[in-house]
């Protein structure tokens, strides 16, 4: 089962691929968070804005923080 669902993630992202596209780039900020705390520099990447489990990988973070309403995008003009 996929969690969270993609209702919840509507009703935070204007469409499917909005959704996507706002989730993989938080993704790859949180993989280059964890990445870079070994070096002691993690200044310029945010670390994640949800539970850390055991269990939890980079993309799951960041559908949850989209789902729980933590993430906002715009559209460039």
């Amino acid at each position: 089962m996929i969690k969270p669902r993609v209702d919840q993630l509507l009703d935070h992202a204007d469409s499917h691929y909005a959704a996507v596209v706002v989730a993989a780039k938080r993704a790859r900020q949180i993989n280059s968070y964890f990445h870079n705390l070994g070096e002691g520099g993690f200044g310029e990447y945010p670390p994640p804005m949800v539970e850390v489990g055991a269990q939890r990988n980079y993309l799951s973070m960041a559908l949850q923080a989209l789902a729980d309403g933590k993430l906002k995008y715009e559209y460039r003009a």
